[in-house]
């Protein structure tokens, strides 16, 4: 029987509301790992012709995390970045994201981004995740169409958040 939007979303809630903090992030990873490996989860909640990149599919009222669907048809990357105040799981369910992270070298100030150089890059493949914490900077890399399965700690949408650029180590 296939995961339901229903189930994942309680079962995310419980993992939360059990473990708090980065143990239970760890959990939901594992959830989010089972929902991208479910091929008709997939099909039903991140569509491939879903017309919007980011599509809150459920937002918690009492723990305020939201599920969102992100579907992206042609290659697309972004410079580092963390989450802000917040933290997110990617769990990649079609595609390949390369996925770079990053140590800061220099925090932003005065309006100027701060410095941030590489540390490892990885391949996210379809059925896995990775958890990024606060302050985790990462870049993601897509060649190609991909479709992800995000957890945000709070609704990142509009949410200011620290630009950095890339320098050697």
């Amino acid at each position: 029987m296939s995961y339901t939007l229903e189930e994942f979303a309680s079962d995310c809630r419980l993992a939360l509301r059990q473990q708090a903090g980065p143990t239970g992030r760890e959990t939901v990873k594992e959830l989010v790992e089972k929902a991208a490996r479910d091929a008709n989860f997939v099909a039903q909640y991140v569509p491939l012709d879903q017309k919007e990149e980011r599509r809150v599919l459920y937002e918690d009222p009492e723990l305020l995390f939201c599920i969102v669907a992100h579907v992206y048809n042609n290659a697309k990357g972004s410079s580092p970045h963390d989450h802000g105040p917040s933290w997110a799981i990617y769990g990649q369910a079609s595609g390949v994201t390369e996925m770079t992270d990053y140590e800061v070298i220099e925090k932003p100030h005065d309006d100027l981004p701060g410095k941030a150089a590489a540390t490892r890059t990885y391949d996210l493949v379809p059925g896995t995740a990775h958890v990024y914490n606060e302050g985790d900077l990462h870049a993601p890399k897509r060649a190609g169409a991909t479709r992800l399965i995000r957890i945000e700690g709070v609704n990142l949408l509009g949410m200011r958040r620290d630009k950095y650029e890339v320098v050697e180590g």
